[in-house]
């Protein structure tokens, strides 16, 4: 399977949901039955396997997060930022790009503006984690190899695992590294390997379909302006492997037995569903 699918494969990908394909075409697609996991739908189930079925499985509707769609208009901007020159590539560029592409997101999410109180405070607190990105990269200086790249691969005839990656740099010597941008805050001592496991399975996608481990993994974080970085070994991706087929079975269960248990956390002040979450009710 290619880690770039074209498009007729991702559109198959994609109409697969849990356990049943969403046919559209009978005379096309051949029936499939695939868990389809990716590093958040994973979370998602090990911090709460209620939420995991009421945003996966009911699809419910969700308040959007703020600080969520802040992330996407970050990340739109870095990722716009590498498409011009290298000479370019500059903190003035990416703030003029940043009333642009807010324009563009609220088109697509009106709802955002009565979210927001101040637009000003919005605007310039994506204009700071777009400075303190500069501080920690010269994007003049290299020039990445993929951006939001689609990894994907089949576990098992019954599992399919797949992620988009922020940025994957290549070197001419061949080493890999790959990196994803986040506007929060670096984890705690302590909670670093919860924070990695997102871009082992990155890691774990790209050595099966290249054969090459990843030299290096690096999570930039422009809330505080941390690095957090992890040369992966070959026992650590495929303890990451197993630790995926175990939750693909828990997942496996849980929709056998029709059990979805909420598990309350820290998280919960931050749930869409807390209004109708048994554990809160």
């Amino acid at each position: 399977m290619n880690s770039i699918t074209n498009r007729e494969k991702t559109i198959i990908r994609h109409g697969y949901i849990l356990w049943v394909q969403v046919v559209k075409n009978p005379s096309i697609f051949t029936q499939v039955n695939q868990l389809r996991l990716s590093p958040s739908r994973v979370n998602d189930f090990s911090n709460c396997p209620l939420l995991y079925k009421y945003r996966t499985i009911d699809q419910l509707p969700e308040t959007p997060s703020l600080d969520a769609e802040r992330g996407t208009l970050v990340h739109t901007i870095l990722h716009d930022l590498f498409e011009s020159p290298a000479q370019s590539r500059t903190i003035k560029q990416a703030t003029d790009l940043l009333p642009i592409r807010w324009q563009e997101q609220l088109a697509q999410k009106p709802e955002l503006a009565e979210l927001i109180t101040s637009e000003k405070e919005w605007l310039d607190r994506a204009t700071a984690l777009l400075a303190t990105y500069f501080e920690l990269e010269n994007p003049t200086s290299f020039e990445p190899t993929h951006r939001e790249l689609h990894l994907e691969q089949d576990l098992s005839e019954e599992i399919y695992l797949h992620g988009y990656v922020d940025r994957l740099d290549v070197a001419p010597t061949g080493e890999v590294r790959i990196i994803d941008y986040k506007t929060g805050k670096a984890p705690k001592p302590g909670w670093e390997e919860k924070a990695l496991f997102q871009l082992r399975v990155y890691a774990l996608l790209y050595w099966k379909e290249h054969k090459v481990i990843p030299k290096l993994l690096q999570l930039i974080y422009l809330g505080d302006g941390n690095l957090l970085k992890n040369t992966p070994t070959e026992a650590q991706l495929v303890s990451t492997e197993k630790a995926l087929l175990k939750v693909a079975e828990s997942i496996k269960e849980a929709m056998e037995t029709n059990t979805w248990n909420p598990r309350k956390s820290r998280l919960c002040d931050w749930c869409s569903f807390k209004s109708i979450c048994p554990a809160h009710n």
